[in-house]
């Protein structure tokens, strides 16, 4: 597994930058060589990312208050509705080759969450799965069901691209500006919110990326 970190980058540039590596992987694999696994790890400015099934009504401000406030909006090819990113977030874009790996689709996404659980399991929190609701969740059959972490994929000749978004030190604020994957009725925490103190993100890389190895790596 190759592990990348771009540091903070604009989303559109690590969206050209994924799809590349890709299309290389695509190529590889017609031509009978082996592809190569990538984790790619990164932060981006406010930006505020739209599914391609998502709805845009789950947008609760215009665009162009966006804009005012510093913030782009992208429609974007994965899955999943619409969510933040932005500073104290760490974004994670697994291109691997589920064929490979032997993982389906739904396996693989059950797999990131696992990543994430025991990722933050670290931390003292635990975070569980929500049926109907991908990615990791925090206390999900209570009134105080809140969102730790965000998943959404695409997948082209088994070959998976863009992935999941962990809140670390995320303003949580941000979140008030939309329905967050779509739902009205969770909340959305981060690892700093529920530990109550400022997390060392790199610490929190290179638990992501130790988890990630024991569970991709074959």
């Amino acid at each position: 597994m190759n592990v990348i970190d771009w540091g903070i980058i604009p989303y559109q540039e690590a969206w050209d930058k994924q799809e590349a590596i890709l299309e290389e992987q695509i190529t590889r694999k017609k031509n009978g060589l082996n592809t190569e696994d990538t984790f790619i790890l990164c932060e981006h400015p406010h930006v505020y990312t739209l599914g391609k099934h998502g709805h845009q009504s789950n947008l609760l401000v215009s665009e162009s208050y966006l804009r005012a406030q510093g913030a782009d909006f992208v429609h974007t090819n994965r899955g999943g509705d619409i969510t933040y990113h932005g500073p104290g977030q760490i974004v994670g874009y697994p291109i691997f080759d589920l064929e490979r790996l032997g993982l389906g689709l739904k396996k693989y996404i059950y797999t990131i969450e696992e990543c994430i659980i025991r990722t933050i399991q670290h931390y003292g929190i635990k975070g569980e799965r929500v049926d109907g609701a991908t990615g990791v969740w925090i206390e999900p059959q209570t009134p105080h069901t809140r969102k730790i972490a965000a998943i959404g994929v695409r997948c082209s000749h088994y070959i998976t691209m863009h992935g999941f978004a962990l809140n670390v030190n995320t303003d949580l604020q941000r979140f008030k500006e939309i329905n967050p994957c779509g739902f009205i009725d969770k909340g959305v925490c981060s690892i700093a919110s529920e530990c109550q103190k400022a997390i060392d993100e790199k610490e929190t890389k290179q638990i992501l990326v130790h988890e990630m190895k024991q569970l991709f790596i074959i």
